[in-house]
């Protein structure tokens, strides 16, 4: 069960009642829920919001692909993933992505939800452009994790 969504930040927000609604089974006993969210200082700048693009056909496949994968290399079979990310703009403490997982046992959830956030990171062509309290912005690089645990 997969639900994915690139949230357009001029016409929406993403909402944690949404994943809520959608992970919800009784055949799960375990649901984690990550939120990426605009943090105010990255690289020693101080961060006033960040503007996500994306190509959203080729974001929305990735999921998908990273979800099937997880078949394979999880061997989390019976599983809910509920993936939304943005594309605009963001000021501080705005959700730019939400990953929510069931899985019948926790461990599979925890698993399932790092693999997911750092496959991610790793593969689908969003970026992100900060903006300064100088009124300077950068697009940034890709930064995955290097110690990944999975």
């Amino acid at each position: 069960m997969l639900h994915t969504k690139i949230v357009d930040t001029k016409k929406e927000k993403i909402l944690n009642s949404n994943a809520e609604k959608f992970i919800k089974d009784s055949k799960f006993g375990a649901s984690i829920y990550f939120l990426g969210t605009v943090r105010n200082v990255n690289d020693n700048k101080t961060v006033t919001g960040i503007t996500y693009d994306s190509h959203d056909e080729m974001v929305i496949k990735s999921f998908k692909e990273i979800y099937n994968e997880a078949d394979q290399k999880l061997n989390i079979k019976d599983k809910a993933v509920f993936i939304e990310h943005a594309k605009g703009h963001l000021k501080l403490g705005e959700i730019s992505i939400i990953i929510a997982v069931a899985c019948k046992h926790r461990d599979q959830a925890y698993v399932l939800s790092r693999y997911i956030i750092e496959e991610i990171k790793k593969r689908s062509p969003i970026w992100k452009k900060e903006h300064y309290e100088n009124e300077d912005s950068a697009w940034l690089k890709g930064n995955p994790i290097n110690n990944e645990k999975v």
